[in-house]
């Protein structure tokens, strides 16, 4: 963390009314002439964390983040109407817009990979390269592997934890089970199963603990967001067709495509940015053999920073 750049603040926030409902905040850092980037947070439902504005040369680039709908800044928290990928995908051309962006640069991670290429295979025009970190492609197999039999047997003593809230006659098929706890009626049931949710993905995203994942994971606030919007997404295939984001990736064969991924990523296996990179054969795949999910990953930090200096001086 102390080789990103040193902390900055912004020198512009927004909040955008995106529906009668939603209102997205947004922010610019670093140079305001200087070369459009804007910043994918994952979940999805994380929101975006102070140390994002840091992966990119403040001198050099005009950094946009922006808390997608029902998390971090944006409202109402944890909202699932009106919040499918499709809605995000509109809410990131609202905001170019209305900053007066022609093309920027997608930084995406996680489920932030996934947005960035919903982005890209609708507004390819508008993009001017993709920078994709731990690739979640959204497939079934990828939802199944994560929340059904996989990372299971991986960390059984953490799935132990996170299946410890639903019934033991509904374990066979944990996605339904668990939407209905994170939608009941009673505040508390949904608390305790966003808890045991979050802190599973907490716990699973570095090679090596990291107090620092698990703290942002274990927080009360994060974890209602994450886990619901999670859920539902994934409950509805992430609004996705099958295959959908490979199929369609011959659209974005023209955009420089850096990929970033650990070797030993539990949430997001690399056979994902594997196929990514088969699909899309121009595009530069950097496995990082001693490295698991998170972005907070030395090896995973050091070359996301690496190609964000390369691209800036190109």
């Amino acid at each position: 963390m102390n080789k990103l750049y040193p902390a900055i603040e912004p020198y512009k926030t927004h909040k955008i009314e995106v529906d009668s409902l939603h209102k997205i905040y947004a922010e610019e850092c670093g140079r305001a002439d200087g070369e459009p980037v804007v910043f994918l947070h994952g979940g999805p439902g994380a929101g975006c964390e102070v140390y994002h504005r840091r992966f990119f040369d403040p001198s050099k680039y005009r950094i946009i983040l922006f808390d997608q709908r029902g998390c971090g800044r944006s409202a109402p928290h944890a909202e699932l109407k009106n919040n499918t990928t499709w809605d995000l995908v509109a809410d990131m051309e609202v905001i170019r817009q209305q900053l007066g962006i022609d093309k920027w640069l997608i930084f995406g991670g996680s489920w932030g990979s996934t947005l960035a290429l919903a982005y890209a295979e609708t507004h390819a025009e508008r993009v001017s390269g993709l920078i994709l970190r731990g690739v979640f492609l959204a497939r079934q197999q990828d939802i199944h592997w994560f929340y059904q039999q996989g990372a299971s047997r991986v960390f059984p003593q953490y799935w132990q934890d996170f299946i410890q809230p639903v019934d033991a006659a509904d374990r066979g098929d944990i996605l339904p089970a668990y939407y209905k706890l994170l939608t009941s009626d009673d505040k508390n049931i949904q608390a305790s199963a966003a808890m045991a949710w979050s802190i599973w993905e907490g716990r699973t995203a570095s090679l090596i603990p990291n107090p620092s994942v698990l703290n942002h994971f274990g927080d009360p606030y994060a974890a209602l967001s994450i886990a619901r919007i999670e859920c539902h997404y994934f409950v509805n295939n992430s609004f996705l067709q099958p295959d959908q984001l490979l199929r369609d990736a011959h659209k974005i064969k023209h955009i420089p495509t850096y990929i970033v991924q650990g070797q030993y990523d539990m949430i997001c296996p690399v056979e994902q940015a594997w196929a990514l990179h088969q699909a899309l054969p121009e595009s530069k795949l950097d496995i990082i053999a001693d490295a698991g999910h998170s972005v907070m990953e030395t090896g995973i930090t050091q070359a996301l920073l690496k190609v964000t200096d390369e691209l800036v001086k190109k």
